[in-house]
């Protein structure tokens, strides 16, 4: 009998099936997965019998510091107890953005320190005359960059011009990197939301009429005839309309290199929560009708949508209470981490719309796979012991008070479903006992983007 450092049983899923089997964990990686758990012993034996082991899950869309009061140690704290063992965090922080070498590299100072989980980081550039940040700030590992075409902030979050697009995107094509965006046409929703202000039309569903699919499908399509052209990798993020995903669909029929995203709210929510729940369901883009959501699921089902993410935003209660009266002065965005697992699986996998192997692909393997994640997204040998513990049977209650993140309110406060994360694992080791955090900030690695080049790096401002 072989003996390992740890063993984990259960109902383990890997790429093609499940298996009740056990996975030999050690030095924190897999080193022999078994059907016949009897066959290999550990120094600690982790049984979780009746319950899934899902590859670690991976959320590549995460905003750790676009509100100032969150921060490292609350997200990934959220991150482990909700059952995320990496994640993606976003460039938009404030009050400087991620878009040059210097604030990347003391801002994976600070990761290293404060990280529960492991994190790698989005880059941005800044609104003219980035671009020559893109090789550095790659070089010193960002993973992937994050521009928009809506501008939210001419500083933190703006509208990146066409021509920087297009020199940004060969560049990274020359780097292997992958060009992700926020695409929304911000002439149509800043001209809608002028005239609905005008017409004292400033109710929750308003925040949705101002948003209109096509102010996606209108940026999306440029941003695809972009990718064509320069044969740079796209990816779209938080996707919130099956039309959108049509339109890919033509373009990755003519070679191009695209991927998408669709965040937990799109599929779980309509606009009726818009309605219900006011600010605390105000995302961008917004929730849509209750037939475009269905179209969405039939998207994911014809497996057209490639990830699920869950656009954590951790915004203050006083920033989205300020939009009680008027829907555009609150912020936008909910957050997720802490919930995002649980829901997806009571609402996909329980309702048997897409099988365990479906769900570790959307949110694991294909996250890992879209944003070269290394040795992570698969329960294999040689990858990452990386676990996500799923009880089937145990409910869950979300009770937005309770919350790991700072933000402490969601729509989904008191849904009640099956699914409960059990543990969350990485590198072998426990983060999370499915009751409490049992590591110390610092235990989270700093996760390196493909072009990483290490100490070498040559800093050129």
């Amino acid at each position: 009998m072989e003996k390992f450092e740890k063993v984990v049983k259960g109902n383990i899923v890997l790429e093609d099936r499940v298996i009740n089997g056990a996975v030999g964990v050690n030095n924190g990686k897999i080193e022999k997965i078994v059907m016949d758990s009897k066959t290999i012993d550990g120094e600690e034996v982790l049984d979780f019998t009746d319950k899934f082991v899902f590859p670690g899950i991976i959320d590549v869309h995460v905003h750790c510091y676009s509100n100032t009061e969150e921060g490292f140690i609350p997200t990934s704290s959220a991150a482990a107890a909700g059952g995320v063992t990496t994640f993606m965090d976003m460039p938009y922080d404030r009050p400087a953005p991620i878009n040059n070498v210097e604030i990347f590299k003391e801002k994976v100072e600070r990761l290293k320190e404060e990280a529960i989980v492991d994190i790698g980081l989005w880059a941005t550039i800044s609104k003219k005359d980035g671009t020559d940040q893109i090789k550095p700030l790659s070089e010193a590992g960002a993973m992937a960059f994050k521009m928009s075409t809506f501008e939210t902030d001419e500083f933190r979050f703006p509208r990146i011009p066409d021509l920087e697009i297009m020199e940004a995107m060969e560049q990274l094509r020359e780097l292997g990197i992958r060009a992700a965006f926020h695409a929304e046409n911000d002439e149509i929703i800043y001209g809608l939301i002028e005239k609905y202000e005008e017409e004292g039309k400033v109710y929750p569903a308003a925040h949705m009429e101002t948003r209109p699919p096509i102010s996606e499908t209108t940026a999306v399509l440029k941003l695809l005839e972009f990718a064509y052209f320069t044969k740079s990798p796209l990816h779209i993020v938080h996707v919130s309309h099956p039309r959108t995903i049509e339109l890919i669909q033509l373009y990755k029929a003519q070679g191009v290199n695209v991927t998408l995203e669709t965040c937990y709210p799109y599929l779980m929510l309509d606009v009726t929560a818009l309605e219900k729940y006011g600010p605390k369901a105000k995302n961008n883009p917004p929730l849509r009708l209750p037939e475009e959501v269905q179209g969405l699921w039939e998207k994911l089902s014809a497996h057209h949508i490639n990830l699920i993410s869950s656009d954590h935003a951790p915004w203050p209660y006083q920033s989205k209470e300020i939009g009680n009266d008027n829907i555009f002065k609150a912020t936008s965005g909910m957050p997720g981490l802490d919930v995002m697992v649980p829901l997806m699986f009571d609402s996909a996998v329980n309702t048997k719309k897409i099988t365990p192997v479906e769900f570790a692909k959307l949110m694991s393997t294909h996250p890992a796979e879209v944003f070269s994640i290394p040795s992570k997204g698969k329960i294999k040998e040689g990858y990452d012991a990386d676990f996500t513990v799923i009880d089937p049977t145990e409910t869950f209650i979300v009770d937005e008070t309770k919350f790991h993140s700072n933000a402490k309110l969601s729509p989904f406060d008191g849904y009640e479903g099956k699914g409960k994360v059990a543990q969350t694992i990485i590198r072998g080791e426990v983060v999370f006992d499915g009751e409490k955090i049992v590591v110390e900030p610092g235990f989270g690695n700093f996760v390196k983007g493909s072009a990483y080049k290490g100490e070498e790096l040559v800093v050129t401002k």
